[in-house]
């Protein structure tokens, strides 16, 4: 497989080899692969969550389960400035 990089992305995998923290051009870049790999973990499975978190909305307010708007906003004002209060703000 060949990439070609940009000559800023060639100068920061150069600085990770320089500063020793990898041996090689190819330690950085795989390094750098298995991080985008952890992320794609990540947002698949808070992706997943998030359906489920629909769901159970969805399945409530089906069964009549559901809050007025203006009273959730109302709530999350009143945390809003207790938490300023709290603070010191």
């Amino acid at each position: 497989m060949n990439i070609s990089l940009s000559s800023e992305i060639e100068k920061f995998i150069a600085s990770q080899v320089e500063s020793g923290k990898y041996s090689s051009a190819q330690e950085v870049i795989v390094a750098g692969i298995r991080l985008l790999e952890e992320r794609e973990r990540i947002y698949k499975g808070r992706f997943e969550e998030l359906k489920k978190e629909i769901m159970l909305g969805v399945e409530a307010s089906e069964r009549g389960e559901v809050v007025d708007g203006e009273t959730v906003f109302s709530q999350l004002q009143q945390k809003l400035q207790q938490r300023r209060v709290d603070s010191g703000l």
